[in-house]
């Protein structure tokens, strides 16, 4: 008779798996529960239910969380049967917004493991796959699944796992992720991860023409290879119909780390390598929406920014999405000291997890980092980075 106390390899081995992958996933995107909220958004806008942007934040801690506290409970066995129910149930659905942004081509990455990881679409769906099987085999043996520790070990353990991944969560929101995976991070050169390096070879793509023959009203469907190679273009009877043109990628080819900033004034005149490229220590202050900056942080860094001006001749910008009557409205309003200058808000919601977050930048390279609720002390930040230049 078979022994019901001890699980066969097979649901070790799936159990293993999962807890892992489900904890490794959790924790990557609960670094960034920012970052995560605005895939989130991305989904929202795609299914028409833009009215829970405001809850984002909350559901990318809650979602997170519940992967890291999952994977803990089924490593150790406690509550089995409503853990094999919850991944169950989270697989199916994780599994289905896959598919939906493969098959449909919408959210082009998923954020299934954050930035750290970035995965395609069809590589996320495929990944999802591997463990609902996974988790069916857990599923169909969950009442075969023993604690590792007594049951009140086992519930002490469970409540410190959700204390912890929620409080993780708070804390990498309030300030910044512990681990930087994007473009922006402390150490990066940003004009280098804006190029694109001699020789690289760009997208590949294949465009499909729709043509129709003005005499005869013949039509015919060609790709540009088609319709260079046949020569059917130096037949004036042929012409392509407007609007009916289809470009599909064929080869992915070298892309930059930063391929979307672009930093202008208030009258469209492009300053992104100028400022980013200064040969001196310059402060960049990013608010992505000012009327949802901290307005107390804003009043620091603007104190800052005009003794770094009189002690080191420090120049120190502001960067930020909104339109620049609001911008210099607010400038105004606030007596700001710096300038502003516009960016289009998907890069500045890259650069810094925070409204408003801090670069310290010298030849293109960042320096520091910082949320605003991070931000070191004048008299510390000039002894760190100001009295050896």
């Amino acid at each position: 008779m078979k022994n019901k106390t001890s699980a066969s390899p097979l649901l070790w081995t799936a159990r293993i798996l999962v807890g892992l992958l489900f904890i490794f996933s959790g924790l990557v995107k609960i670094n960034d529960p920012l970052g995560f909220s605005y895939k989130l958004e991305e989904y929202f806008e795609v299914f028409h239910i833009t009215f829970l942007n405001g809850f984002a934040l909350s559901i990318s801690i809650i979602l997170c969380s519940l992967e890291i506290i999952l994977g803990f409970a089924l490593l150790i066995g406690v509550r089995a049967v409503s853990v094999a129910w919850g991944l169950l149930l989270l697989i199916i659905f994780f599994a289905f917004l896959t598919f939906y942004s493969a098959y449909f081509q919408v959210v082009q990455t998923c954020g299934c493991f954050g930035d750290a990881i970035p995965l395609t679409p069809w590589q996320s769906f495929s990944k999802d796959v591997v463990l609902l099987l996974l988790i069916i085999v857990i599923f169909k043996n969950r009442r075969d699944i023993k604690p590792l520790f007594s049951a009140k070990t086992s519930d002490n353990l469970l409540i410190a796992s959700v204390v912890m991944s929620v409080g993780f969560g708070l804390y990498t929101y309030n300030f910044s992720p512990v681990v930087d995976f994007l473009a922006y991070k402390v150490g990066a050169n940003i004009p280098e991860e804006m190029a694109t390096p001699p020789g690289a070879k760009p997208d590949e793509y294949e465009i499909t023409y729709n043509l129709k023959n003005k005499k005869t009203g013949e039509t015919k469907t060609m790709t540009n290879t088609e319709y260079m190679k046949t020569g059917i273009w130096k037949d004036n009877n042929w012409e392509v119909v407007q609007g009916k043109s289809e470009s599909r990628l064929v080869k992915k080819g070298f892309t930059p780390k930063i391929r979307d900033l672009a930093i202008q004034d208030a009258q469209g005149n492009d300053y992104t390598k100028e400022l980013v490229s200064n040969p001196y220590n310059s402060v960049i202050i990013v608010a992505n929406d000012l009327a949802k900056a901290d307005e107390e942080a804003i009043g620091r860094l603007n104190a800052m920014a005009i003794n770094l001006a009189q002690n080191f001749n420090t120049r120190t910008v502001m960067l930020t999405s909104s339109s620049h009557q609001y911008a210099e409205a607010y400038a105004k309003q606030h007596k700001l000291m710096f300038e502003i200058f516009y960016a289009d808000g998907v890069p500045l919601k890259t650069m810094v997890r925070a409204n408003p977050g801090i670069l310290l930048l010298k030849n293109g390279v960042v320096l520091g980092k910082w949320h605003y609720h991070s931000m070191p002390k004048y008299d510390d930040l000039v002894k760190k980075y100001f009295q050896q230049q």
